[in-house]
């Protein structure tokens, strides 16, 4: 007897669509079959699809910039990740640029985790390191963590981390089976100026301080082997670049994530009446670049949210530096970059997601995975509609999207029944080697 049976729905198995039945024991999917077998309880998917349960690689929960927060904490940010179709997200330790830092940032964020209602996992961050890099390394994979995120950029807090150390970390990459995730603009091109408004974000941040460092850092990569993921890429200028120089590594060793946000908005949007709403970093690129995004989309490997949200109230300021950088979006993520890709997108938002990450038993709807299921309504009429996170706007309201999110299976639990939150615990997901 199996403990619950879904049947009659579209079923995404192995990169197709099948009409099959799934069946779950305790936390994993244990067959998946035509056949009609005696379950517990029965769910009746008929007119659904049958996903894998969304992973998101990349978020800012309770975010602390020093001067504000990021809104939505570990339970209302998977609360809005759960109503998006997610069943595990990866967040990010504090940067810290020693091992015995790095150990007090993995507990102080483990405590703040707690309250997920879905699975979790991090990412060590390293900042301007101090001492012995492979210490740190160790450090961080006896934590269970397989994946470390640097910045290339933002000196002035003293979180960038140079190229001497950045070539010895991708060294490392190699020799302990981990991923560098790397923040990629070239400090030297960022320009801080004081008086700055919002409307300035892309002379502040511009396109080719992404565009040449991408190319250094992947470069970096090929001479010495290791393994980078790129986060947030936003241009299709500096996807181009990478596909003409660096096809060999691209995606192999050297991998793009780019978000939402990217394929759905220029930087026109600054330059409307509520362009504060659009600040976050890197900022929003050209419409040609962001045309260049859709040509060449096949080679961007995974889609993270980059979710950090803020208050309106605190986006509206007269000068950019005293503007919180950030959006929220991982509710409506699935729903707008199907819209954008289609079905092409799942794999990125789902098994591509689970590789990089080291997740072993998520991403996708196979026999002894984790039974972390969502149950999705299409409908290509449909619009954004509300908000359960903390924040009070999306800037994704209103835009089409490609359905609903009806019912999510956390490890084989509703979390989400016919769009009721039921209440439940999220756990702390360890990875494994990557390759």
């Amino acid at each position: 007897m199996y403990d619950k049976a879904i049947i009659n729905g579209k079923v995404y198995v192995n990169q197709i669509w099948e009409e099959t039945n799934v069946y779950i024991k305790g936390e994993k999917i244990a067959l998946i079959s035509n056949d009609f077998l005696p379950a517990s309880e029965i769910i009746d998917a008929k007119g659904l699809e049958v996903l894998p349960g969304m992973i998101d690689p990349h978020v800012h929960f309770e975010l602390d910039l020093g001067f504000i927060k990021s809104v939505d904490d570990f339970y209302s940010g998977s609360v809005a990740a759960l109503y998006g179709g997610y069943t595990a997200y990866v967040d990010f330790l504090e940067p810290t640029d020693s091992v015995e830092a790095l150990e007090n940032s993995y507990y102080d964020r483990l405590a703040l985790a707690k309250k997920s209602v879905i699975d979790y996992h991090f990412h060590a961050c390293i900042k301007n390191p101090k001492g012995d890099l492979e210490a740190y390394v160790k450090k961080m994979k006896s934590l269970g963590m397989n994946t470390l995120k640097l910045f290339t950029t933002y000196s002035d807090s003293d979180r960038r981390t140079y190229d001497q150390e950045i070539i010895e970390l991708l060294k490392l990459s190699k020799k302990y089976h981990f991923l560098i995730m790397a923040h990629i603009e070239n400090d030297d091109l960022i320009d801080l100026n004081p008086n700055f408004t919002y409307k300035d974000l892309p002379m502040s941040r511009p396109s080719i301080s992404e565009l040449t460092e991408a190319l250094k850092l992947a470069e970096y990569t090929r001479q010495t082997k290791g393994y980078m993921y790129m986060v947030h890429l936003t241009s299709g200028k500096t996807l181009e670049a990478l596909i003409q120089n660096y096809s060999d590594i691209l995606n192999k060793h050297f991998f793009v994530e780019s978000c939402p946000q990217y394929f759905t908005f220029t930087n026109e949007k600054l330059n409307e009446e509520e362009g504060y709403l659009y600040t976050f970093a890197p900022p929003l690129r050209s419409h040609e670049e962001k045309e260049l995004l859709f040509k060449y989309h096949e080679s961007v490997f995974t889609i993270g949210t980059d979710h950090c949200a803020f208050m309106k109230k605190d986006k509206i300021k007269p000068k950019l530096s005293q503007i919180p950088l950030g959006i929220g979006g991982i509710e409506h993520a699935l729903g707008i970059m199907r819209h954008h890709l289609g079905d092409q997108v799942i794999e990125k938002m789902t098994s591509r997601v689970a590789f990089t990450q080291g997740l072993s038993n998520k991403g996708q709807i196979k026999e002894g995975f984790d039974a972390d299921i969502t149950l999705f309504k299409a409908d290509a009429g449909m619009r954004v509609s509300g908000n359960h996170g903390t924040c009070d706007y999306s800037v994704y309201e209103d835009l089409a999207t490609s359905g609903k999110v009806i019912s999510t299976l956390v490890r084989g639990q509703f979390v989400l029944k016919d769009q009721i939150l039921i209440k439940h615990e999220g756990k702390l997901i360890k990875g494994c080697d990557f390759l």
